[in-house]
């Protein structure tokens, strides 16, 4: 066992460790949860890597969208192994005269086990071969392993209709019974691809270190996945989570707005009122609070390059309306068109969006981002859109392409709407840089980073009044 994968201050500091992975990772894990994990330690069979991860699970984890980073983790602090698996031989992956690995005969090899039930233990030895001996490369540091070298010529993806010829066996002819099957193959197919890439982090992090490869090698939370880089199975599952974050941003309006009903000090009344007990304030005197629910305007960029971004605000904002006396949407690309109406609590978000391309008139002849055009058309064919009593959040990278920005007509619209923000999905590093224009329009209205739900939810917290 390396120096890095040693336990210094036995298995107590190695659950420490793992915790503190979990933390970083952006799963909650207080020190009842961490005592939690201690006694179920003292009670399980160590021995029983499964019996093991599920009983901490048990213990330190909230919520289930967790559990893929939980594992990826797990994985990494309690590997199966340490080093080549000695248990799997070489002559386990079929080869040809010369000694080279038969690929040919590896795949129809693979088609059949994945085809199988009772195969995964000989499907994850597989994996460990491949990794072994088809993943090894050399580096500038030195020998590792890589996942794609490892499954490039075997391509399992490619053995579905082969695995769908085993399965058919057992399976009737309908073409419900079919799709079924289909999907059982796939999950097999990526199952297997995922123990790849499991046993390769495992042999990296042994190089490495664990720390680092939990860096880039396992699952972030969706709420931490930078809106501009999300996979779709990353942006589906902050779908899913949006009403749990409108619920939360809900519960912070709704605290901040009983505060607030208290009212502000009147300092007169209350030093007039001090004089019968020496000029001292025991009794303070507030002033009528006049609660009011907020007006709120959104102005959305929808181009391809934020449309994540944008989509999922306008997810979290629809989930929100009722904490607003009013809200109006209005989406662009090179031209700006009110979108309200395509949002309700009955329409799902991919409609409301196909709706916004088809039906409104958001892209023009250009179909590139034209901020400047967009908030010179807003200004003009909305003019009664921001009032005093309105809340303007923008929406948007502010790549003009080179374009004029219109900051005189982006001043005008700050100064008359009560609180003006401008949320940017990009890394404040990168403002300015090329053809953006968030310094200039930062100059005119305050921006604030937003890459990834997580921080989003924080500023729209932060913002929105009450």
């Amino acid at each position: 066992m390396g120096p890095e994968l040693a336990a210094p201050h036995g298995l107590p500091g190695h659950l420490v460790g793992f915790v503190e992975a979990l933390r970083a990772r952006g799963i909650p894990v207080g020190p009842s949860e961490t005592v939690d994990a201690g006694q179920v330690v003292t009670v399980l069979d160590l021995m029983d890597r499964e019996v093991l991860r599920e009983g901490l699970a048990c213990a330190l984890l909230r919520r289930t969208t967790h559990r893929a980073t939980f594992d990826g983790l797990f994985d990494l602090w309690f590997p199966v192994a340490i080093g080549q698996r000695s248990a799997i031989e070489d002559t386990d992956l079929p080869r040809t005269h010369t000694g080279d690995i038969d690929i040919p005969a590896l795949r129809e090899m693979l088609a059949e086990l994945l085809a199988r039930e009772d195969a995964s233990e000989r499907l994850e030895q597989i994996a460990a071969q491949l990794v072994e001996q088809l993943g090894q490369y050399q580096s500038a540091q030195g020998p590792s392993f890589s996942a794609y070298q490892a499954l490039r010529e075997v391509q399992p993806q490619t053995l579905l209709a082969k695995i769908l010829a085993g399965l058919a066996n057992g399976v009737g002819g309908s073409d419900f019974d079919t799709e079924i099957a289909r999907r059982a193959a796939r999950q097999r197919i990526d199952g297997f691809r995922a123990s790849v890439e499991a046993e390769t982090r495992r042999r990296v992090a042994e190089r490495i270190g664990r720390e680092r490869v939990a860096g880039y090698g396992v699952a972030r939370q969706a709420e931490d996945v930078d809106f501009l880089r999300a996979s779709e199975r990353e942006l589906t599952e902050l779908k899913r989570s949006s009403q749990r974050l409108a619920r939360i941003l809900a519960s912070r309006l709704a605290v901040r707005r009983k505060h607030s009903r208290r009212g502000e000090i009147d300092l007169r009344k209350t030093l007039r009122k001090s004089m019968s007990t020496g000029g001292v304030p025991i009794d303070l005197v507030t002033r009528k609070p006049r609660p009011g629910r907020p007006e709120l305007v959104l102005l959305c960029d929808v181009s391809g390059s934020v449309a994540g971004f944008s989509s999922f605000t306008l997810l979290l904002v629809s989930a929100l309306r009722e904490q607003f006396s009013r809200v109006r949407i209005f989406a662009f690309v090179d031209q700006v068109d009110e979108v309200t109406h395509f949002f309700d609590p009955r329409t799902p978000l991919d409609q409301a969006m196909t709706r916004i391309f088809t039906e409104s008139g958001v892209v023009g002849l250009d179909g590139h981002s034209d901020y400047g055009n967009a908030l010179a058309s807003f200004a003009r064919r909305y003019p009664d859109a921001v009032t005093s009593r309105s809340s303007l959040l923008i929406l948007g990278d502010a790549r003009t392409n080179y374009r004029d920005p219109e900051l005189a007509t982006l001043s005008t619209l700050t100064d008359t709407a009560k609180h003006a923000h401008w949320l940017n999905p990009e890394p404040r590093s990168q403002w300015g840089s090329g053809d953006s224009a968030a310094d200039k329009y930062g100059q005119v209205i305050d921006m604030h980073e937003c890459r990834s739900a997580r921080q989003l939810t924080e500023v729209v917290s932060r913002l929105l009044p009450v």
